[in-house]
């Protein structure tokens, strides 16, 4: 296959839908600024505590606030979602995180922050979340249509962490140079791209699915709930992903303890690290994008081979083997993720596909995150992050050579 056709294939929803295109630039610019906020928050609570080695639990808690709310109500965003315009519900979401970052910048201007004011504006992003993770997960499709849909995630894929990648190397260096401020004032005016994407649609090139507006939120709710159990690609999908992302996915606690304490560093090491992390990643997520349907080997040796770097990350105290180790592991890292992300969004039939997205939202950000983050701050005030990433690949390894063996024995 020539390399001209291989491009072709990886970027086909860009070139064929105009409404995607516009998503898609709104999104690169509003990701990004998110991104920068995201280690910007995470440097404030450090600051705040006045002493990166106690910082550990504080960044747990940080996690905790900013996905409690997705832990209580994640699983009626689903419901809600499918109800609603998702357009405008997006539009929606995006105007109310934008207002949070104003006021992120205003208590940081002002040298009056507190560390509970910045867990509380973490909590009203977490609330926003369980509408909008997935609106704008099921969004993709009514953009793309069913036949393009594995591209257009793995490119949504690609593009989150190519920001992974831009926005907190930008952040170190503002962080560094200008403060803190900056960062939340950055991300603030990015969300004005993403709604310019969305009130320029063509609604009526919009692939519109029926919207449940006959039954209750609960009954909904329940109907979405089980079809997953009754459908074997999404609960074994989402089985694995509820382990992995509790003792494998914590970046947002790990990173700044590796970078403060494990390689005595400061903001702008911070941002290095997590760049490695997010230009691996994007490596990972233009794979899968090439490769189109979802793949259950791929799926599965991507999880393995994830977990596996975690355990080999453990011992590494040099800042180019950590920044080196980061790269390979974010690879990994996407293609388990977008596979994942794939197989569930294929499986689910069109009008449950909100609730269908709002579960694995649910299962790889609602428990996990608040859980995992307060884990992975406790075993890194025990043992450092080499405790953390040990027990959180050798944990997630299990996991996935136990659905490894399920999927074989047809269960």
């Amino acid at each position: 296959m020539s390399v001209t056709s291989a491009s072709a294939r990886t970027f086909r929803s860009l070139q064929r839908h105009r409404n995607y295109r516009l998503f898609f630039a709104g999104q690169a610019v509003s990701i990004s600024g998110t991104w920068v906020q995201n280690i910007a928050q995470a440097w404030m609570i450090v600051e705040l505590t006045h002493s990166p080695t106690g910082s550990p639990l504080a960044l747990g808690a940080l996690a905790a606030f900013q996905f409690l709310p997705y832990t209580v109500f994640g699983l009626l965003g689903g419901p809600l979602v499918d109800r609603f315009d998702k357009r405008i519900t997006i539009i929606a979401t995006q105007t109310t995180l934008m207002l949070t970052a104003v006021a992120l910048a205003f208590l940081a201007l002002t040298g009056q922050a507190t560390v509970w004011e910045v867990f509380l504006l973490a909590a009203v992003g977490g609330a926003v979340q369980v509408v909008d993770m997935p609106a704008r997960q099921a969004f993709v499709f009514e953009m793309v249509g069913r036949k393009e849909l594995p591209n257009a995630v793995s490119l949504n894929a690609s593009l989150f962490n190519l920001a992974r990648a831009a926005g907190p190397a930008l952040a170190g260096v503002l962080i560094a140079t200008v403060g803190v401020t900056i960062c939340f004032a950055v991300n603030a005016a990015s969300f004005l791209a993403v709604i310019a994407s969305l009130l320029l649609m063509r609604t009526s090139e919009l692939y519109r699915s029926n919207r449940d507006e006959e039954q209750g939120v609960l009954h909904s709710l329940g109907e979405g709930v089980v079809w997953v159990v009754h459908t074997r690609a999404a609960w074994l999908t989402c089985g694995l992903m509820l382990v992995v992302s509790t003792f494998g996915i914590n970046f947002s606690v790990l990173l700044p303890v590796l970078a403060t304490v494990t390689l005595r560093s400061g903001p702008v090491v911070f941002g290095i690290m997590t760049a490695c992390f997010g230009f691996g990643a994007l490596i990972g997520a233009l794979f899968t994008a090439a490769v189109g349907r979802p793949s259950w080997p791929i799926l599965l040796g991507g999880g393995a081979a994830f977990s596996a770097l975690l355990m080999v990350l453990a011992p590494l105290h040099w800042v180019i083997a950590c920044g080196a180790m980061l790269a390979v592991t974010g690879v990994a890292f996407t293609t388990y993720t977008s596979m994942s992300n794939a197989t569930v969004q294929l499986a689910a039939p069109d009008r449950l596909r909100g609730r269908a997205m709002a579960f694995y939202g649910y299962i790889f950000t609602g428990v996990p995150a608040p859980i995992g983050g307060l884990l992975a701050g406790w075993l890194s005030s025990v043992g450092g992050t080499q405790l953390a990433f040990l027990v959180g690949g050798g944990v997630s390894l299990a996991a996935v050579s136990t659905a490894a063996g399920v999927r074989r024995g047809g269960i």
